[in-house]
């Protein structure tokens, strides 16, 4: 069974079909990333996925329940996360208060440090604890972010494009990072444009163009279909 599953998804904004019958099924374990051009429909999808937008038809699964008119907290609450573009990090605080504040209602007291021990290790930030989150470089800033979010464990963790900004080192850490949360076990989708980090993480990638499913297979596939390349060029209209 799908872990996240889209059934003739629709969204229209006025006379601008922006998901037009979106069937998308993503497996569990698997890191799938969602390319295409600007103005493909990535960030409504995403958007129609986490509850911020409602659908105008078609049916949102998560784990074989029915959630597309769920409010963006029950989804969290069933086990999804997310990573925005932009990271939503408390940038007065500490980088270790900042992960308190993510984990304290959901570990037992005695082990909350030990959590936090192991999240600092995690995201190559021990030696910046007692740094303020809004004194970190950009990319440490996103690394902060990615562990907020997977901060409660979800089975199923959301990222919108989120090496934006980073230099190519920092992008293959973070890669490195997100294939570690999935031999854990974690599944992932994530909106991206760089495409040498889609080649690194993605089992599977599926292109957006205008709204539907333009595309899918291995990087490899899509990397040899001359249609893709194409649409990234803008030779083609549909």
């Amino acid at each position: 069974m799908a872990i996240l599953e889209t059934r003739q998804l629709n969204k229209h904004f006025g006379g601008l079909h922006v998901t037009g019958n979106v069937d998308f099924a993503l497996q569990p374990g698997e890191m799938h990333c969602l390319i295409g051009p600007n103005g493909a429909g990535k960030s409504t999808f995403f958007k129609l996925i986490l509850g911020e937008h409602l659908p105008d038809s078609g049916e949102i699964l998560y784990d074989g329940e029915e959630i597309t008119r769920a409010k963006p907290f029950e989804r969290i609450r069933k086990g999804i996360s997310v990573k925005f573009q932009v990271p939503g990090i408390f940038k007065e605080l500490s980088v270790q208060q900042n992960l308190t504040i993510a984990l304290q209602h959901h570990v037992a007291p005695e082990i909350l440090q030990e959590e936090i021990d192991r999240l600092l290790e995690f995201l190559k930030l021990s030696q910046d604890r007692k740094q303020l989150a809004g004194n970190l470089s950009h990319g440490q800033k996103q690394w902060l972010e990615i562990g907020m979010a997977v901060a409660l464990k979800p089975r199923l963790l959301l990222l919108d494009e989120p090496t934006a900004g980073m230099t190519p080192d920092e992008t293959f850490a973070t890669g490195e990072m997100l294939q570690e949360l999935n031999r854990e076990g974690m599944t992932l989708l994530a909106v991206e444009h760089d495409m040498a980090f889609v080649r690194q993480i993605a089992h599977q990638v599926t292109v957006l163009h205008f709204g539907k499913i333009f595309a899918q297979g291995t990087i490899d596939e899509i990397v040899a279909d001359e249609r893709v390349a194409a649409i990234y060029l803008g030779e083609v209209d549909a």
